[in-house]
């Protein structure tokens, strides 16, 4: 099986955040069950993270045996372009203004959805809403 991870259980466990001890058991668990990946708009998020120094994110990543997926296929982007929009289009209707989560989400849930089987987040409503196929750890 193949986890995708998001950028929120990295910073967790970096942070050392309450959540970093579960965080940490349910990365080893993911890599018992086999590969785990950040795709490509994780891991700069994961760059900008206030710890994070030259090296750092690299390093652990390969320390850890998590993979990076910087090849996107098209696959990825028109599931992140469909669901994008249908949320922009919700939030116009709604009465709200312009869209406040970031396409980066999208990217991450549709990659998670196509060249993964899983995603292992600490914020599964964001993911469920628009992706209601994607499986959430």
């Amino acid at each position: 099986m193949k986890t995708a991870i998001d950028s929120n259980i990295l910073s967790a466990l970096w942070s050392g955040e309450s959540s970093a001890p579960r965080v940490a058991e349910q990365l080893h668990r993911a890599r018992e069950q086999g590969a785990a990946v950040v795709c490509a708009p994780v891991y700069a998020e994961l760059i900008a993270h206030p710890l994070a120094s030259d090296g750092f994110v690299d390093k652990f990543l390969a320390d850890t045996g998590i993979r990076i997926d910087f090849v996107l296929r098209e696959e990825v982007w028109r599931t992140a372009a469909d669901g994008f929009a249908a949320y922009a289009k919700h939030r116009r209707g709604s009465g709200g203004t312009s869209p406040k989560r970031l396409l980066s989400d999208f990217v991450i849930a549709a990659h998670a959805l196509v060249q993964a089987d899983c995603l292992l987040t600490l914020d599964p409503t964001r993911y469920r809403q628009d992706f209601p196929k994607l499986r959430l750890l």
